[in-house]
């Protein structure tokens, strides 16, 4: 009976998550509808969404990747039912996060100026680049927590306030001072929207003895996680620094904006990956693998049907983001949709090979995320050889990962006659 409860309410929360989460995709969207309004002057556009998604959260890479092996690690001692462990354990997961948090602030500090003038930002960008990843580093602390402890809905409110913000805030300030600065401050704004944490602050209250994370086993889970994230960051944000490194200003204005509408078919659809992540890392056995194998046909289906879609309204599409006809952006989307189908299915694989602890599978996967990017910045200088690199990359690193998915799951789940 139990076990019935439990599976429907992984399904439940995974639908639930996700329309709440397409809501907020709508949303985002949205905000670079006005950006491209009201960002008039060639490269305007382009900084600021190359900025927002590419770069900023590249300076949160590592801490991220902390969030995510304490994700698993609080999911796994919930689903054991040990409270007092995994009390000791969140107190001490908390410290250890504060510690990175500080650590990665400095090192954002450190490394902001070389690299942003690696990829032509300028000054100014670069000073509100660096406020926004500061505070994107304090406001990520509790997330960790909150999805550990399966908060999928209160996760979801949060994130569609903040776009709720974003684009109120970023509509009035760019339209009366239109730049891409500006354009960047609205997320800085928005990120107030993590304020709402407090509501709930009695339930992450911890008054047990702080226990320390590190073993073996964590350390391992760290090494793997980072090729996951690293692997997953480059396949996903890779294409927007390499634009912002070599593309002209309306080459790059005109990529950023098909891009930002395919790249919204994996995020779309990435809410049931969380579900399936920490279900995967709290039950790999019975039943339970049935329905997670379902939650992933669901996934599959969403984002092909997203991108036909896409493809098939690519003029539409284009003229609502850029209140104009764009030519050169709707000629884009075709290679840009076919690109992010195979980028979300390898996340897919990428994640279930993480929670099910298939560690090589893992490691592979972040070091093809590496050789996606070096032969992207190797060879797409100009957008028609980054868009015929592109799709071609990702499908044989798709190709790659699946056999060896397959593989581990005949040995780990055989098929009973």
């Amino acid at each position: 009976m139990k076990s019935n409860q439990r599976i429907h309410g992984l399904i439940q929360s995974g639908l639930i998550y996700t329309i709440i989460q397409f809501a907020t995709a709508l949303g985002n969207m949205a905000f670079s509808a006005v950006m491209v309004r009201n960002l008039p002057s060639a490269g305007q556009y382009s900084d600021a969404n190359s900025a927002i998604n590419g770069f900023i959260p590249l300076l949160g890479l590592t801490p991220s990747i902390a969030l995510f092996a304490v994700a698993h690690y609080i999911a796994h001692y919930k689903a054991c039912g040990d409270e007092a462990r995994l009390q000791g354990l969140l107190a001490g997961c908390r410290k250890f996060l504060l510690y990175l948090t500080i650590a990665g602030s400095l090192l954002a500090i450190v490394v902001i100026k070389p690299l942003s003038n690696f990829f032509h930002y300028s000054q100014s960008m670069t000073l509100v680049m660096l406020v926004s990843a500061l505070l994107q580093l304090w406001a990520s602390l509790a997330a960790a927590l909150c999805q550990g402890l399966s908060w999928f809905k209160r996760l979801a409110l949060i994130g569609f306030l903040t776009m709720t913000i974003r684009i109120l805030f970023g509509w009035g300030v760019t339209l009366r001072w239109p730049s891409a600065e500006t354009a960047v401050l609205a997320s800085i704004v928005a990120l107030s929207a993590n304020l709402l944490i407090l509501l709930w602050r009695r339930e992450l209250k911890i008054s047990a003895k702080p226990v320390s994370p590190w073993n073996r086993e964590f350390v391992h889970y760290l090494i793997v996680s980072a090729a996951c994230l690293v692997g997953g960051y480059f396949f996903t944000k890779g294409d927007l620094l390499v634009a912002k490194r070599f593309f002209i200003k309306a080459d790059n204005d005109a990529y950023n904006i098909s891009e930002q509408l395919a790249s919204a078919l994996p995020i779309a659809v990435a809410p049931l990956l969380t579900v399936l992540f920490t279900s995967r890392s709290t039950g790999r056995s019975g039943n339970i693998v049935g329905e997670q194998l379902k939650l992933m046909g669901i996934y599959v289906s969403a984002l092909l049907f997203g991108a036909a879609a896409l493809f098939s309204l690519r003029h539409f599409c284009v003229q609502i983001m850029a209140g104009r006809p764009a030519p050169a952006s709707e000629g884009l989307i075709g290679y840009l949709a076919l690109t992010m189908v195979f980028v979300g299915l390898l996340q897919a694989i990428a994640y279930w090979a993480l929670s099910s602890r298939w560690h090589k599978i893992s490691l592979l996967y972040g070091v093809l995320g590496l050789l996606y990017w070096a032969t992207l910045f190797s060879l797409g200088h100009t957008p028609a050889m980054l868009l015929t690199v592109m799709p071609i990359a990702t499908g044989v690193a798709f190709m790659v990962m699946f056999i060896f998915w397959l593989k581990c799951m005949r040995r780990h789940h055989p098929v009973q006659s």
